[in-house]
């Protein structure tokens, strides 16, 4: 308590701390510390217990997208790079030199691509092929190697 605190509660009885009794222990507080988190004083404090589920990491599979839409954006530099070439058509993109596993169907495509993946959108297949470009599914061809 600061000196000019003390001074304005000079001449009152309770120094504006409400009435003699709310300044005995920590009755008028509700509590010390977290008393009272999982009644009174709940919403002041997460949530006791376990939330949520977490999958087995064995279960779990850790699959890298890219858009359809940012590979048509950035064609040139993928052909800077060697991941894609140029075709008479078109250009070619091989997708897994990128790191991709699957190829999701957001953003505009105004080139004709064939873009080599393991997995595709319905959306990106749509677009591809809307452009005139060709989808080439790259696990098929690696079962149909493996069975002759």
């Amino acid at each position: 308590m600061s000196r000019d605190s003390k001074k304005r509660g000079r001449g009152s009885r309770t120094h504006g701390g409400g009435t003699q009794k709310n300044r005995r222990g920590a009755g008028h507080r509700g509590g010390r510390g977290d008393a009272g988190r999982k009644k009174h004083e709940a919403k002041n404090h997460p949530e006791l217990g376990k939330t949520g589920f977490k999958r087995p990491q064995k279960v779990v599979d850790d699959v890298d997208v890219s858009n359809v839409g940012d590979i048509d954006r950035s064609i040139e530099t993928l052909v800077e790079r060697g991941v894609a070439e140029e075709t008479d058509d078109g250009y070619t993109v091989d997708a897994s030199a990128l790191g991709v596993d699957k190829v999701l169907g957001s953003g505009q495509v105004r080139n004709t691509l064939t873009v080599h993946a393991d997995d595709f959108s319905d959306s990106a297949v749509e677009k591809i092929e809307s452009a005139g470009g060709e989808v080439v599914v790259t696990s098929d061809e690696d079962e149909t190697e493996e069975e002759e």
